[in-house]
């Protein structure tokens, strides 16, 4: 037998083993079949937050929320990476009010404008801006969070990790 059809039987005995292997691992990884009821999650028993109803339609806001999202415009300040452009500033005071610490990041927020559109934070072009910080329960932390542009802002969004449910805050 030539050496080149011994590595082909080489080769062709190790992608065997190997797809043997990926089966066999298939079925053991699937969920055994054992009559037991599948696992539900249950509604929580404490009554939900109460909510107001905020003035002029907008989202209703729960007072015993776990993040708290306060915002009101302010002048914009430049920074050091301002660049002569055109900018819109919102003061931004967010409360840890949970059981468990959380991320702050000014990529967290975005503005909503007047209009519905929205900006993004834009990084180093405001002197206040919000730092990088981790707050602990009861924690509270004030910085800005600039858009580029002129607009009038609407409500500021926080989205911790930059996935998941956003927290609004009315800008006053």
């Amino acid at each position: 037998m030539s050496a080149g059809a011994i590595v082909a039987i080489v080769l062709g005995s190790v992608f065997g083993v190997l797809v043997l292997l990926g089966m066999a691992g298939a079925l053991v990884g699937s969920a055994p079949d054992d009559g037991a009821a599948p696992q539900r999650r249950t509604p929580p028993t404490a009554p939900a937050p109460e909510k107001t109803a905020a003035p002029s339609g907008e989202p209703e806001v729960a007072q015993d929320a776990p993040v708290r999202v306060t915002a009101k415009k302010t002048p914009f300040t430049p920074g050091v990476l301002h660049d002569g452009g055109t900018y819109t500033s919102v003061s931004v005071t967010i409360t840890n009010n949970g059981g468990k610490p959380i991320g702050i990041n000014p990529l967290y927020f975005s503005i909503t404008d007047n209009v519905g559109g929205k900006h993004t934070a834009e990084l180093g072009v405001d002197e206040q801006q919000m730092d990088t910080v981790d707050l602990a329960p009861g924690e509270n932390i004030t910085g800005v969070i600039t858009g580029e542009g002129s607009f009038t802002p609407r409500y500021v969004t926080y989205v911790e990790g930059l996935f998941g449910d956003g927290v609004r805050g009315n800008v006053t």
